[in-house]
C-alpha cells in the first residue's frame, strides 16, 4: 500500500478564507466528494492549510492503487470546475501512528 499526498491550490492565496457562495457550495460538493475515503478510513488527514503564501488543501491518502487515485483526484469537482488544480505525490517512505 502506498501513501499519497495531495495539495490543492485554490484561484488565490486567500481562497479558503474570502470563498464566494457559489465557491463554498463548490467545496461543499469536494469536501463531499472524498468524504468515502475519510469514512473508510484511507484518508488519514485532509482539510485546509494556512501559511505564509496564504491557503491550500492537504490531503494524505492510503491507497493500492495510484493510477485509480489519480483519476479519483482528477474527477474532484472543483478541479472538474476549473476552480483549483490538485498536486499528486507518492510519499517514499513516512512513519503513520498506530490505529
Amino acid at each position: 500500500m502506498g501513501t499519497f499526498v495531495f495539495r490543492l491550490k485554490g484561484p488565490r492565496p486567500n481562497f479558503a478564507l474570502d470563498m464566494t457562495d457559489e465557491e463554498r457550495e463548490l467545496m461543499g460538493r469536494h469536501a463531499a466528494y472524498w468524504q468515502p475515503l475519510v469514512d473508510s478510513g484511507r484518508m488519514v488527514v485532509f482539510g485546509p492549510v494556512l501559511d505564509s503564501t496564504g491557503s491550500w488543501g492537504l490531503g494524505v491518502v492510503e491507497a493500492d492503487d495510484e493510477d485509480e487515485l489519480r483519476a479519483f483526484a482528477a474527477g474532484d469537482p472543483v478541479v472538474t470546475s476549473g476552480v483549483a488544480t490538485m498536486e499528486v505525490g507518492r510519499m517514499l517512505a513516512g512513519f503513520v501512528r498506530p490505529r
